[in-house]
């Protein structure tokens, strides 16, 4: 693939990178609605910034779902690496409530790889709750759907609840303050998990079909469970200013794709000139898949790490060495240390059916690239 003279694009790509550059101008070129950022960071250096469509400026941010789970996960990382928490001890050990109804046994690991079985409540939880002790409360409470450890299931948005509590009960600080003091700040990161009302003004609601003939969803089955109804439909959370304040660590994080790139970069290579937040042992451990297979909540083969999503044949982001997180409107973040990349991808429009690939397509693009350049 040639790189074109000129560009429907805006930002810059290196040498090595214009063929990823005449890509994305591709999407932008057969679609008028496509607004999207794409950010790469290679040993620390960022070496494309992209940014093209209508309705997306330089510095505007918006929501980016589940990719938040991997911005939260890196305040797990630390706390591992401070040895403040320990993967292969239970839950019910930093949270006696957690071991109600034969979840004793669970570890920490296995509740942060989707096998725990607690995808939600009955009832759901109202949108002010979720990062609440309130709601941990609740989810300690719960019966697990299936015996704990036999299977995974997709944990949506109580994946989050976990995380938290556990921050809560080692530290005594919410996750939030832990991933803006040692993490959001000291390395420049656009990416909040909690928005200040300061930076309103550059968030960009998700857009997304409002599709009437969606099917009934179950409040009791696990499809409603894990999704929360009928409280809220999950491709609304980000676009209320209660989930984005509270970042919510499941899905209320807010950015822009520069953000999602510089924060795995600066976990795993370092970013101008500093030394990475992880060290190579942390993230190894972080990184080592749990399960792959059928989902128990999704239907469909899923792969994970320790909260982070591992590549697959149906999601094939990066090298057997990669993990990341993507979002229900497409976004993507992560990290491959085979190419030293650090990776965000951001669209403004959720995507489905035939552009839901973009991310990935992109991120092959980057890795030839980064490929033919070593």
């Amino acid at each position: 693939m040639g790189s074109s003279t000129t560009s429907l694009s805006s930002g810059f790509a290196t040498a090595e990178f214009t063929d990823v550059r005449t890509l994305f101008d591709a999407f932008l070129a057969e679609d008028p609605d496509y607004s999207s950022q794409l950010t790469v960071y290679r040993h620390g250096v960022k070496v494309l910034d992209l940014i093209g469509g209508p309705q997306l400026t330089h510095g505007d941010i918006t929501g980016t779902y589940s990719c938040s789970k991997g911005a939260a996960a890196f305040v797990i990382a630390l706390l591992l690496q401070d040895g403040t928490l320990d993967l292969d001890r239970t839950m019910s050990s930093y949270w006696p409530e957690f071991g109600a109804h034969g979840k004793n046994r669970i570890s920490v690991r296995q509740a942060l790889s989707h096998q725990a079985g607690v995808p939600g409540v009955a009832g759901g939880f109202a949108l002010d709750e979720f990062t609440t002790p309130e709601a941990a409360d609740r989810l300690a409470a719960a019966v697990p759907l299936w015996r704990p450890g036999t299977s995974f299931g997709y944990h949506a948005l109580t994946m989050g609840i976990l995380m938290e509590e556990l921050c809560r009960r080692v530290t005594d600080s919410s996750l939030q303050e832990l991933y803006d003091a040692r993490i959001r700040r000291p390395f420049g990161v656009d990416f909040f998990l909690g928005l200040p009302e300061d930076q309103e003004p550059r968030y960009r609601q998700v857009l997304y079909a409002d599709d009437p003939d969606l099917p009934w969803t179950d409040p009791f089955g696990l499809d409603g469970l894990n999704s929360n109804a009928p409280v809220s439909t999950i491709m609304e959370l980000p676009n209320h200013r209660v989930i984005r304040a509270g970042g919510m660590s499941s899905a209320g994080g807010v950015g822009s794709a520069d953000g999602l790139a510089r924060l795995y970069a600066a976990a795993t290579t370092g970013v101008d000139g500093s030394a990475p937040f992880l060290t190579s042992q942390t993230v190894d451990a972080m990184a080592e898949e749990q399960v792959w297979g059928l989902d128990r909540a999704s239907g469909q083969d899923n792969a994970f790490a320790v909260v982070f999503m591992k590549p697959q044949p149906g999601r094939n982001f990066g090298s057997h060495c990669a993990f990341g997180h993507e979002g229900a409107n497409g976004a993507l973040g992560f990290a491959d240390p085979a190419y030293g990349l650090g990776f965000g991808y951001v669209p403004r429009r959720s995507e489905e059916g035939r552009t839901r690939g973009r991310a990935q397509r992109l991120s092959a693009a980057v890795r030839q690239a980064a490929g033919d350049a070593s």
